[in-house]
């Protein structure tokens, strides 16, 4: 039988059969040959501290209530891990036009052997062309975050941007700063690899907030002018506030991470205050986006596959390291879980 990752109890993974049913007749079969997880807001799902958990959201009040059933599961079978897959259509419905068997295609789902799609009504379920990358096709998902904050943040022709945090996201919105026009990028994140991994691909400067003051350090490099834009995606309170510390007067900081509970150590009453800071809450899957109805989530994921596709993104950094199959439950608690920093992006390999 096919196999999956699954959560099977908190801050634990396995790989757990599942059964294939049989193929519709406008469905699609794929075999998967590379995935990825999704390393922030997934992560919170594994070790049982999704907010979604204990509580929901509302989308008619816009606010999180209370879910009377509340629960974290302990043991038995959990939510599929994964995020983003490529793979080999290997079978397709009578019905079905779109595809034909051999076809290369990239999708969402967890990470298992095989996929199994309605081929017209799947949004996102793209054909991946010669000559892209697989590392690239797995980036879809986080690239269209970085480019929600790109584009929330109004990144212009010349300006100075600081990004704080290099996931996926992050290294991404970095590049993509550099492609919108950006005159100067800098980088910060405590974790040497990803530094690096950024400057390769073009970043300006790379400053590790741990050793580092960010703000200031942004302010010399900008004759004390100070970044235009600040693309912040980890979510920590520090780095908001060194981005406040780093920010132009009037700029903009574009909040993509998924922050948890600040611990109090924000202060709004120094750098915010004085420099009329403009704080935009980013997040690309927010429908309608500020710039409805020309931009919606569509159009953002087709302009993020134009840029992987054509290579104006690189992604050979960012997936890594890569595992095989058998090794996905270890290299997800290691990788994702417990030592984020030897990570980017954890790739598994099928074949």
């Amino acid at each position: 039988m096919p196999r999956q990752l699954v959560a099977v109890a908190p801050r634990k993974a396995a790989l757990v059969d599942y059964d294939e049913p049989e193929i519709g007749s406008r469905q699609i079969r794929v075999r998967v040959e590379y995935a990825s997880p999704k390393h922030g807001s997934e992560i919170g799902v594994f070790r049982g501290e999704d907010p979604f958990v204990a509580d929901l959201f509302d989308e008619d009040w816009r606010l999180f209530v209370t879910r009377k059933d509340a629960r974290i599961a302990s043991d038995g079978e959990g939510p599929v891990l994964g995020n983003q897959w490529v793979g080999i259509v290997v079978e397709r419905g009578e019905e079905v036009r779109r595809f034909a068997v051999g076809d290369r295609v990239c999708g969402y789902g967890g990470i298992r052997e095989t996929q199994m799609l309605n081929a017209d009504t799947e949004p996102f379920l793209l054909p991946v062309p010669d000559g892209m990358p697989w590392k690239s096709a797995l980036c879809l998902d986080p690239a269209q975050f970085a480019l929600g904050g790109i584009r929330d943040g109004r990144v212009r022709l010349g300006d100075r941007v600081a990004v704080f945090g290099l996931g996926a996201i992050g290294a991404i919105a970095a590049q993509m700063a550099r492609v919108a026009g950006a005159d100067y990028v800098a980088v910060i994140d405590p974790i040497q690899k990803r530094r690096d991994a950024a400057v390769a691909a073009g970043a300006d400067a790379a400053l590790d907030p741990v050793s580092e003051d960010v703000g200031l350090e942004l302010k010399r490099a900008t004759s004390r002018a100070g970044v235009d834009v600040a693309i912040e995606t980890s979510g920590n309170e520090q780095a908001l506030q060194q981005a406040l510390r780093g920010l132009g007067y009037g700029g903009t900081i574009a909040f993509v991470g998924w922050a948890r509970a600040f611990s109090g150590t924000l202060d709004l009453g120094r750098e915010a205050h004085f420099n009329n800071a403009n704080l935009v809450f980013s997040r690309a899957s927010s429908e309608p986006s500020r710039d409805h109805p020309r931009w919606n989530r569509q159009r953002i994921a087709a302009t993020c596959w134009n840029l992987l596709s054509s290579n104006q993104i690189d992604c050979q950094r960012i997936i890594d390291p890569v595992v095989p199959f058998p090794q996905a439950p270890d290299a997800y608690e290691q990788y994702v879980d417990r030592n984020p920093q030897e990570s980017i992006k954890l790739g598994i390999a099928f074949e």
